[in-house]
């Protein structure tokens, strides 16, 4: 039996033109190059094409997070508690949750340019997040609990 994420302290933030997809960010750390998220997929979902630039690490912490080709086959499948670490600039591709939203928390290392670039269907960039960008984010974003 799987038992729900505690979220209720968590400040979900969302950007306009990606859809499916909240996110947290917890923290960005210039001098150890380091940005850590959480994010939430809705269930049943895709987010949009992208590709991870740079080394992470992912643990499931709700439902089951499930990552397609570019071409739209699922590629793999990964349950609540999975822990993954992955090098960056692998293979382009979408991720979403399964039956239920899944929540994960994703932390990138040796950021030395872009986090995340974000495709078109032709693999053309169309939007890159690096630690400014996502240090932008995150003071933009206010305290992650939210007021009562």
């Amino acid at each position: 039996m799987s038992i729900p994420f505690d979220q209720s302290n968590i400040r979900w933030n969302t950007l306009e033109g990606l859809d499916h997809v909240h996110f947290h960010v917890c923290a960005v750390d210039e001098e150890k190059r380091i940005v850590d998220i959480l994010f939430k997929f809705d269930a049943n979902s895709k987010i949009a094409l992208h590709r991870h630039r740079c080394d992470y690490v992912t643990v499931v912490l709700q439902g089951e997070l499930r990552i397609y080709r570019a071409n739209g086959e699922l590629k793999e499948v990964r349950p609540v508690g999975s822990y993954v670490s992955t090098p960056g600039d692998g293979e382009a591709h979408t991720e979403g949750g399964g039956d239920v939203d899944v929540i994960a928390f994703f932390s990138n290392r040796n950021v030395t340019g872009n986090v995340y670039d974000i495709l078109d269907p032709d693999l053309n960039v169309v939007a890159q997040f690096g630690i400014p960008e996502f240090k932008a984010l995150m003071e933009a974003q206010g305290p992650a609990v939210k007021a009562a």
